[in-house]
This record gives structure tokens, sequence and C-alpha cells, in this order.
């Protein structure tokens, strides 16, 4: 906010100095007023600043402009000092603005999680009472209404329904509930009140834990070094010996004030801010938010990439990938008629079963005295059969002992007149973009490392990672564990974390860049220095291709820029360049470094190259 103000000061005070000066004909002394108004309001601050990255031998850009307005104020050149706080406060505001703090995160937790919970009392006699999640006790007898999250970790008593656990677990999957059911806090209720007793306290859950280590890698962010700070290391030092030597040499103070003036470092106090602003709204037009302008500093030098698997490499749906006769029965008959009865079904593998058998253009059958009794599977009579489709723990242990191994994924067996005739296997299906992707990220983009960390089951996280073209899978991780690796990769090389749970939130905080994929979650998108609205990893290449592009005409800009100011500081060393002329010299080489700079906000020819 600070910097916001210093800029609006700066440029009023401008305005009203050559209004006063030049309009109004007042002296030089009422003319300056607001000039000093304005340095000592945006240069104080400043000053100290600079004092504290003297003391710790940190020379960046900032401290040459700092040093540059000191200078200038000493000397009377109060519009160039004034000019200078403009610039700088006005760079820094406009990275302000775009650039969401960390924190947000936490906040975004604490909204998603409730606040309130209903309890039964007096044994579950009387009506369930509103009571407060942190008031909550193991043991109590809590009630879930469909569309509520749960708000503790327990173990379902009585009803049945669906659970959304993705978001937490990376299981890709609607988990069914029926009593006995392990229930988490953070998961979505989605179509039948739950009857659970709390099996631990509100700050012991899941998802309490969650926020504990979101807590975590907000306060120890991966350490990145600005691309401006690493120009204006040495350039620096370059501008402070020529102007000090210029001064030694002759005894002429006004020639150090000549080259600190014309070395003033807009080009990259202004330059690069522009150009990643203008990349900043080319991403917002393919669909791209940039969170933290940093993002489109670092997404081009990033060594090692991580993965979430559900909902990022997948769809985060499962479809059958294979149909196993059984017994000498007709497979495909078998999966008709399981897909008769389950158009009546809302077992999360339903959708699936029904779509395949469509995809194979079967034809649905009549069915009659459908049931299905939790834990029990679905029943039916269908075309004179009948017909069950259930686990292979449901069958009698002769007929379970005949069945093939379980796989990867997720299965159902398809029993007709009570002898297994089919059995279907379920994955969750990979994106038709994610090999191509995965296979361009090394010849393109020089990325040495890619590795898939998930939640998930280790066959099913093997089972894509073939498929895809990764080699290092993680799986079965928790959120803290997904933290641990990206913390010690962050360490050695700029990373990329891809996710779009809840659970990946922290490792995307941990990453040199965290991206999240989709509109899925809004604690993720919160997390990320950048989001991807539409659930595409082409457009992950076109961030990258942006960040890279961008980053290469910020350079363009600035070392041109301070080129020409280096050949200005000679000029000013021998005199040849007084402060007013330095001035405006160094205004025509800001113009060209913005112009330039502004280069970023157009399309190049190619943003995806798989």
């Amino acid at each position: 906010a600070w910097n916001r103000i210093a800029a609006l000061l700066a440029l009023a005070a401008i305005g009203l100095h050559l209004v006063s000066r030049y309009g109004l004909h007042h002296g030089p002394g009422a003319a300056s007023l607001p000039l000093w108004v304005a340095i000592v309001a945006g240069g104080v601050p400043l000053l100290y600043a600079l004092s504290r990255q003297a003391w710790r031998r940190q020379f960046g850009a900032d401290f040459l402009a700092g040093l540059s307005i000191a200078t200038a104020a000493i000397m009377g050149e109060l519009l160039v000092a004034t000019i200078i706080v403009l610039m700088l406060s006005g760079g820094q505001a406009l990275e302000d603005l775009a650039t969401r703090r960390a924190s947000a995160v936490l906040r975004a937790l604490a909204r998603r999680m409730p606040s309130i919970a209903h309890r039964f009392e007096d044994g579950g006699q009387a009506a369930a009472r509103d009571i407060a999640v942190n008031d909550i006790r193991v043991g109590d007898r809590l009630i879930v209404y469909p569309h509520e999250i749960c708000p503790v970790d327990g173990t379902v008593l009585a009803g049945s329904g669906t659970m959304d656990e993705s978001f937490l677990t990376g299981e890709p999957f609607r988990i069914r509930k029926v009593a006995g059911s392990q229930v988490i806090s953070g998961a979505l209720n989605e179509d039948a009140a739950l009857t659970l007793v709390a099996d631990k306290l509100a700050v012991d859950s899941r998802y309490a834990r969650i926020m504990r280590v979101m807590r975590a890698a907000e306060e120890q962010p991966p350490a990145i070094r600005r691309l401006a700070d690493r120009l204006g290391a040495f350039y620096t030092p370059l501008a402070l010996a020529i102007a000090a030597a210029a001064w030694l040499a002759t005894g002429d103070a006004m020639r150090f004030l000549a080259v600190l003036v014309i070395a003033t470092p807009c080009p990259l106090l202004l330059a690069i801010p522009v150009a990643i602003i203008g990349a900043i709204s080319l991403a917002a037009k393919r669909g791209i938010v940039i969170k933290r302008p940093v993002v489109l500093e670092q997404v081009g030098q990033v060594h090692t990439m991580f993965f979430d698997k559900t909902g990022t490499l997948t769809y985060g749906e499962p479809v059958v990938t294979e149909l196993v006769p059984l017994g000498g029965a007709d497979a495909e008959a078998a999966l008709a008629l399981s897909a008769s009865l389950e158009q009546f079904s809302k077992h999360p593998l339903a959708s699936a079963i029904l779509g395949h058998a469509r995809a194979g253009g079967l034809a649905l059958q009549p069915v009659e005295n459908i049931r299905e009794r939790p834990g029990e599977g679905l029943r039916g009579s269908v075309g004179g059969h009948s017909v069950t489709v259930t686990g292979r723990k449901k069958l009698p242990a002769a007929q379970a002992a005949a069945l093939p191994p379980s796989l990867s994924g997720l299965e159902r067996i398809v029993v007709v007149d009570g002898a297994p005739a089919a059995l279907l296997r379920f994955h969750d299906r990979p994106r038709a973009e994610s090999q191509s992707f995965i296979g361009h990220l090394a010849p393109k983009h020089q990325v040495r490392e890619l590795m898939l960390l998930s939640g998930d089951r280790d066959a099913e996280a093997q089972y894509l990672a073939a498929l895809v073209g990764i080699q290092d899978v993680r799986a079965g991780l928790a959120p803290e564990e997904k933290l641990a690796i990206v913390r010690e990769r962050t360490a050695q090389a700029a990373t990329l974390y891809l996710g779009d749970g809840i659970n990946d939130a922290p490792a995307m905080l941990a990453a040199t860049v965290g991206v999240a994929f989709g509109q899925s979650s809004d604690i993720t998108a919160e997390a990320a220095g950048a989001v991807i609205l539409e659930a595409d990893l082409g457009k992950v290449d076109e961030l990258l291709h942006i960040g890279i592009r961008m980053r290469r005409i910020a350079l363009e800009s600035a070392v041109g820029g301070m080129a020409l100011s280096a050949l200005g500081m000679v000029f000013a060393a021998f005199g040849l360049l007084p402060p007013l002329w330095g001035a405006i010299g160094q205004e025509g080489i800001d113009l060209l470094a913005v112009l330039n700079a502004i280069r970023a906000a157009a399309p190049g020819k190619v943003l995806r190259d798989f």
C-alpha cells in the first residue's frame, strides 16, 4: 500500500512543480516544495531499506536508485530525485498489485472448513443440535447432511451415500460410504445424510493437519533471486566505481552526480515490470492467471517438474479399461446386462459401465426388481436373467478363488444367474495430451527430472506413469511427504509443481513455481503462482513459452538499457554530460527500454510445441 501512495505522491509532486514553476512562474523555492514532500515521504523509507541492505552487503538495483535519490537531493537536483522515487515506487506498486499474499491460502482453507456440526444429544433420541466444530468430542454421534463438508474424521454408523475425497486423498473416484466406512474431515458429502461417530477431535483430523502443513510451507518459502537483483548485483558496483573514479580524479562532485543520474537503473526498475505486466496480460488472454509475477521469471529456468496424478495427468473419472470373460460366458452380453442395471444406480462406477456399453453399441434391456442394499452390490432381473454387480469379496469363497488375480485399479464382477460372467476393470483415464506433453519437456524445455507425486495407491500411480512416460513415481503420499520431497529438490534447482487438489497446496507453496490446474479448488488456486483455468496441458506449455519469451524480452530491454547507460557514464565521467543532460539522456534510454518491453504483451509465433 505504501508503494502506491509514494508513487501517487511523486506523480502529483512532479505535476504541481511543473505547474508552479512554468505555469504560475513561482520561484524555485516555492515550486520545489512539492518535490521535497515527495522525496521525504518516498525517499526516507527507501533510504532506511537501503541502509539495511548495505548492512547485509546486498547491493541490488534499488540500492543504486536510493543512492541516486540521496545524491540528487543533496545537490539540489530535486526533480531528478522525485522522478527516481516515482520510477522505483511505481514499479514496486505494479508488482504488489499483481501479487497475492500466500496467507490467503490459509484463509481459503478456513473458509472451506465448516464452523458448525450437527450432534445428537441424549444417546441419539433427540434431534441433532448445532454445535461449534471445536466442541466435538471423540465418541460424539454426528450427522452430515448432503452437500456438507465432513467436520471430523470418523466412522459411519448409519446411512449410505458417496463422498468426494479426491481433493484430499488423490483418489480419483467418489467413495461409497456405508455403515463401518471411514470418513475424513474436509470431504464433501454428496447425496445422502450420514450418521457417524467422531474418531478424532477437529484439531487432530486430516483437514486440520493439512492446514498445519500449509502454514509450515508458508513460513519457509523457497529463496528466489529476482532477475533485476541479479543484474543489479554487477551493474551497481560498476556505476559506483565509475562515479567515484570521476570524482576522485577531478575533484568535481557534479561528475559523481552526473554519472549516478545517467546510471540510475530505470531499465531494470521499469522495463522488467513492464515486460512482466505485458506477459501477465497475454497469459490472461490465453486462460492463464498469473498470481505471482516472479513465476514468469522462473518458469523458463525449471529443471525439475512434479506432477500430481488425479485431475492433472488424468481426467479424474473412472473408465472401463478391461472386460474379462469368466467361465466361458459372453463378456459383452454380461456387460449389456450390467449396464441395464447401472442406469438406475448412483454408484460411482455406474456411469463408467454405461459409457463403455454405449460406446460398444450395446442395447439396454428392461429391468425389474432392482435392489441396491449397502455393501451387497446391485441386483435385478434383466431379460429373464438374475444379474448382480458386486465386488469379489462378496462372492462365495469358491467363486472368488477362481477369479483372475487383482491388478491395479478398481474392479466389479458381473454375476449372471448365480455364476460369475465377466470382470470389469477400471482406471482413471489419462488425458489425451499427457504422453506427448511429458515427452517433449526434456528435448524442448531442458527439464532434467520428472516425478509423479500421488496420494493414490502405488499400483494406480505406476499404471499411469507407464502410460505417460514418467519413471520416477512416489505414491501413497500424505501432504507433508509431498512437501518434504519438493523442498529437498527445490534446494538443489528450480522446480515446478503442477496439481489440482487441496493436498497439493503445501507442495505448490514450497516449489519455485506452483501451478494450479483447472478450477477445481479455490485453495489450490490461492497457493499457486499461476492458475490454468482450462484443464488442458497445452496451456501449461503456453505458460512455459510466455515466461521464456518474457524473460528474453526483459533481458534485452534491461541489458540494452544498461549498456547505453554505461556509455553515458563514460561521457559523464569525462565531463561531457552534465546532470541535466544525463537526466534527459536517461529518459530517452528508459523510453527505448520500455517500448521494447511492451512487446511481451504480443503473442509470439509459437506458444506450444508438442
